[in-house]
């Protein structure tokens, strides 16, 4: 395993992120420790979660099952940098949802670190990060209840996730006016079939030393090379659970099957799985810290372990980038 810096701190995670959105809703508890163990034995130090993921399992399942396979022994604490978030309610299905239960106010935040650290027993967090950025809260506000919660040991480092470029620039801004903390990182989905942050997002970081967590590196799975065309693939992440139609919504285009499988002719003639390719394409990008793996087994690891010790030829990313130049544009070209 490879590791660097997160950012400008001084914290060292893995080239590579376990994302734990499956644990619950869709991978059992054991099969998760299981994962766990695969993740950890490979050198994977840094775990991904957030407070609502387990959604069809419960809220807040997710970080039940890490927090008990911490329980397990074996100095797993020590070794794992620990991120999770926060922003969305934690009411669960049939419940009645009530003002000030979600977002980023003070109140809210204090209230869910707290929920978060119960349900992952431990006392503190490694990265907290807000979830969204939350139009309704001064983010002075924001900033100054996470300063707080670093300044009481219960955070280490605060990120954010799902950001525009213009946010994050005001956020940092304002921490430098405050002489609060700022955010040390930020998840974008990036892959080679989403491409727009490079506009704007990645340059601000790579100028700020802000670390580049990205999610869906694989696109769902769709550059896996697994999916065809036709009515999305049962039991995967196009039909399960409540992301489902935003996953269809996101990649199940017609458009982007026919990039999947130009990529697919690129992996072929490097003699290199799709799913490596695509992993090891984003790793590549020099702001890229750890892309996030949201694996379901301990044998879907392998294939991103891999790309660690797969470097791409120049041609092989040339093709690559002009092959999918069209997603690095988005709206403006379509």
């Amino acid at each position: 395993m490879k590791y660097t810096q997160l950012g400008r701190t001084g914290l060292k995670v893995s080239r590579l992120t376990l994302g734990t959105m499956n644990f619950g809703p869709f991978t059992n508890e054991p099969d998760s420790h299981s994962l766990m163990d695969a993740a950890l034995d490979a050198g994977v130090n840094y775990f991904d979660t957030a407070n609502v993921y387990g959604q069809g399992a419960g809220k807040g399942r997710t970080e039940e099952i890490i927090g008990t396979w911490f329980t397990q022994g074996g100095e797993r604490r020590d070794k794992v940098v620990l991120a999770t978030k926060v922003y969305g309610t934690m009411t669960r299905q049939g419940e009645e949802v009530w003002p000030n239960h979600d977002r980023l106010s003070a109140l809210n935040i204090r209230r869910s670190v707290e929920a978060s650290l119960r349900r992952l027993q431990t006392d503190y967090i490694d990265l907290y990060q807000v979830h969204f950025w939350d139009p309704e809260t001064p983010i002075d506000e924001t900033l100054a209840a996470l300063d707080d919660l670093v300044r009481g040991g219960k955070v280490r480092y605060v990120g954010c996730s799902n950001t525009l470029a213009y946010q994050l620039a005001r956020s940092i801004g304002r921490s430098e006016v405050l002489g609060v903390v700022r955010f040390e990182s930020v998840q974008p989905r990036y892959n080679l079939l989403f491409r727009e942050n490079e506009r704007e997002l990645f340059p601000l970081c790579d100028e700020e030393q802000v670390a580049v967590i990205p999610y869906n590196p694989l696109a769902g799975g769709l550059l896996t090379g697994k999916h065809r065309t036709g009515a999305p693939t049962e039991g995967t992440r196009f039909t399960l659970g409540a992301a489902a139609g935003r996953y269809q919504d996101k990649y199940w285009h017609e458009r982007m099957f026919a990039s999947v499988e130009e990529i697919r002719a690129v992996a072929e003639d490097a003699g290199v799985p799709m799913a490596t390719l695509a992993v090891r394409w984003v790793l590549d990008n020099p702001v890229i810290t750890a892309p996030i793996l949201g694996a379901s087994r301990p044998d879907q690891l392998d294939a991103a372990v891999a790309a660690l010790d797969a470097p791409l030829d120049a041609d092989v990313r040339q093709r690559l980038d002009e092959l999918t130049r069209e997603y690095r544009f988005g709206d403006l070209q379509r």
